[in-house]
């Protein structure tokens, strides 16, 4: 557009110009080897111009004419480079859609018409096609190969990172991913297996140093990374909680703060607070996260926060707890246990079936279980309390990739993630109890030994009123076996029992009354 207007501009000069020598008429003489020539001052002008104009035109065919074999050749060159990256596109393709054979073919050819040194990716699309092809040696070759090029190196860390993690090695993907983390910590990949390692030994500085270096560079949201700083500062906390106290407060102070509704938190600062005789500001840090969501935790230390206490000031405590979240099964269930220690079964009793109005668990069967111990003795409803709590969905705890435990921790030991443990319940029991033994299966009675010194079982054979012997069709027809007193008690001439009759029976038939018995024939003999 620049090129137009200066071209115009030019143009809109030379008009200007010679309609200003054709304003103003004159000649020009010029004399030359004896000789003197005069023409119009217009047509001097004009001819100037055009011996301007032949002169660049016979400069640019001398420079073209000049420069042809360079032209030439960069031609050539410029094709050949589009017909070399065609074959990386192609190729990369290939290679993302899983087709070794193609993806080869195309690294191949792609190397023939551009030069490795000047495009990196060809290394790529060759370490991939080696994948496709299962060939994971060269593959992790060429990786390393990329680690000497700084254009490469975090791609060559990335490609070893995942063949560590496919065979299995977590501490040399760890060690790729560290490396990559120290040059690139916005990389995702890296900065997430270098804060497992680094959680993994403990280093809760070095793992809080690289959450703020991902926090800085906004690989993750702000609230994430309060999170992650709340869990890794109480882990720090528990673990100079016997070391190095007054760290370990200023850890669990620094949690509780980014993320007050965090109850490992707060249950961590409360507790270095009242070793420290500061029961107020304790107190007012399990309130708070009380209030945000109760804890079984939360409730035990805060009842327990002044060691001396009596039971009916620890009583009194868990009561002000339940006014700070009322309706709230967890608020009754601290009550119902501080009543129970306090020997108030009426409370506890009120509060534990309260508690199971609103959160049916076992937790409060077996609390009232114990109350009921406690005060009655009864073992009878202690046990059917029992079996009520087998039946009930298990109370919250600390689960993280299926492993339950009693206590918080910063890290899964099954996969090492960050924050991986959850408050909930763990997965329900399968199946039910049986209480009868009416949808058992049925119990067969073995048959009987005929003769002392008979090796093998024989069953009863019906015996038809002509006298034939009936070969039952199925198993459903067979006549079930009877015992050995049963059968010696038999008499020589009893009669066979017809088919229609015991199947007209129902299979719930409670038996035979008395009565019914009597009137029957002393000689008719019943299998069942």
């Amino acid at each position: 557009m620049i090129r137009i207007l200066i071209f115009l501009a030019v143009v809109f000069a030379l008009g200007l110009g010679f309609a200003w020598l054709a304003d103003r008429p004159g000649d020009m003489v010029v004399t030359f080897n004896g000789y003197q020539y005069q023409v119009s001052l217009m047509v001097a002008a004009v001819a100037v111009v055009a011996v301007v104009a032949a002169v660049m035109i016979l400069w640019w065919l001398v420079k073209s004419l000049w420069n042809s074999p360079y032209t030439i050749s960069r031609y050539f060159r410029v094709r050949r480079r589009d017909r070399g990256y065609q074959a990386l596109s192609t190729g990369m393709i290939a290679a993302g859609a899983g087709d070794g054979a193609l993806a080869r073919k195309k690294t191949k050819e792609a190397a023939k018409l551009i030069r490795t040194d000047q495009e990196p990716l060809i290394h790529l699309l060759e370490a991939q096609a080696s994948l496709l092809e299962g060939d994971h040696e060269g593959a992790r070759e060429k990786f390393e190969a990329m680690l000497d090029d700084p254009e490469m190196r975090l791609l060559g860390l990335r490609g070893l990172y995942l063949e560590a993690e496919r065979l299995g090695d977590r501490n040399a993907a760890r060690h790729y991913a560290g490396r990559a983390a120290a040059v690139a910590p916005q990389l995702a990949w890296a900065a997430e297996s270098t804060l497992e390692e680094l959680t993994g030994r403990g280093d809760w500085d070095g793992a809080l140093k690289l959450v703020e270096a991902q926090k800085s560079t906004r690989q993750i949201e702000r609230d994430a990374a309060n999170r992650r700083r709340a869990v890794l500062l109480t882990a720090k906390a528990q673990a100079l909680i016997d070391s190095d106290a007054n760290a370990a407060r200023a850890a669990a102070l620094e949690a509780n703060k980014l993320v007050p509704e965090f109850a490992p938190a707060a249950v961590a600062a409360a507790r270095l607070l009242f070793r420290q005789n500061d029961v107020r500001k304790g107190s007012k840090i399990l309130e708070a996260a009380w209030r945000a969501e109760p804890h079984p935790e939360i409730a035990e230390l805060y009842t327990h926060a002044r060691p001396g206490d009596a039971v009916g000031d620890r009583l009194n405590r868990a009561k002000k707890l339940q006014d700070l979240k009322k309706n709230h099964a967890e608020s009754s269930m601290a009550v119902a246990r501080a009543a129970l220690d306090a020997q108030d079964f009426a409370t506890a009793r009120r509060e534990a079936d309260a508690a199971i109005r609103m959160d049916r668990r076992e937790g409060a069967y077996l609390l009232l279980a114990d109350i009921e111990e406690a005060e009655t003795g009864d073992q009878g409803k202690v046990r059917q309390l029992l079996s009520k709590a087998v039946r009930a969905p298990r109370d919250p705890a600390w689960v993280a990739d299926g492993v339950v435990s009693e206590h918080w921790a910063p890290v899964s030991p099954v996969t090492g993630k960050l924050d991986a443990f959850e408050w909930r319940a763990p997965m329900e029991r399968l199946g039910h109890l049986i209480d009868s033994h009416e949808d058992g299966p049925e119990t067969v009675v073995p048959a009987i030994t005929v003769g002392p010194a008979a090796e093998k079982e024989k069953t009863i054979e019906a015996v038809a009123p002509d006298g034939s012997v009936a070969t039952p069709a199925s198993d459903e027809d067979q006549v079930k076996p009877v015992t050995a007193a049963a059968f010696a008690a038999v008499p020589d001439d009893a009669e066979g029992v017809e088919p229609a009759e015991e199947l007209a029976r129902l299979p719930d038939d409670p038996g035979v009354d008395p009565d019914d018995e009597a009137e029957k024939s002393p000689r008719r003999f019943r299998l069942f």
